[in-house]
């Protein structure tokens, strides 16, 4: 959000709007945090968040940047299977934690808001597909992975199940499971030999 005219910001206010705003998302759901209460927890006045936010969801997705940094790696080289297998067991490792708390609330909050949803997909979802889409194209083009594939259609094959349990909550995010889905995985971008 471009800057508005007037007296020049202070990092130091911002960072205490930051801090308040997870103070907060560490009691309270992202559905339950208001600028307002924002405000009145870092002890300023609700135009003071307005110079650097223009809505609740843009702090929110600020501070949650501000310590949780969501990443997957890319492994430059070595089988495309091994390299999944390591993005599949990261990402369940940042879903099971307090990370995934958060993406579940800004996913829920997005059905009614779509301002929320495009911030998230936008500025997390992509992030975090970006290096397996990386690698899904680096395997078509080495031949471990059928050229064929569509590969959003491969990303949704791999990572729907992840946030269908976060989101839903009916089985565990947990070592097991992303072995399992890596098995799975495997076999299905495996090429078949003729």
């Amino acid at each position: 959000m471009p800057a508005r005219p007037g007296r020049p910001r202070s990092e130091a206010s911002r960072q205490s709007l930051i801090n308040a705003t997870l103070q907060l998302m560490s009691r309270k759901s992202v559905r339950h945090i208001t600028i307002s209460a924002i405000a009145e927890e870092a002890g300023v006045a609700k135009s003071t968040i307005y110079r650097w936010w223009d809505s609740k969801c843009a702090i929110v997705m600020d501070a949650f940047f501000s310590t949780m940094k969501p990443c997957i790696s890319l492994q430059e080289d070595g089988p495309v299977t091994l390299g999944l297998s390591t993005q599949i067991r990261e990402m369940v490792e940042l879903l099971s934690g307090p990370s995934g708390k958060v993406i579940a609330e800004m996913v829920g909050e997005g059905q009614s808001d779509p301002h929320i949803l495009e911030e998230f997909r936008s500025r997390i979802f992509t992030q975090l597909l970006e290096p397996s889409r990386q690698l899904i194209e680096r395997g078509k083009r080495d031949g471990e992975i059928s050229e064929q594939l569509q590969t959003d259609l491969v990303l949704d094959m791999i990572f729907g199940p992840l946030y269908h349990r976060l989101l839903f909550g009916h089985r565990e995010l947990d070592d097991a499971f992303s072995e399992s889905l890596t098995s799975m995985i495997t076999i299905a971008l495996t090429p078949r030999k003729s």
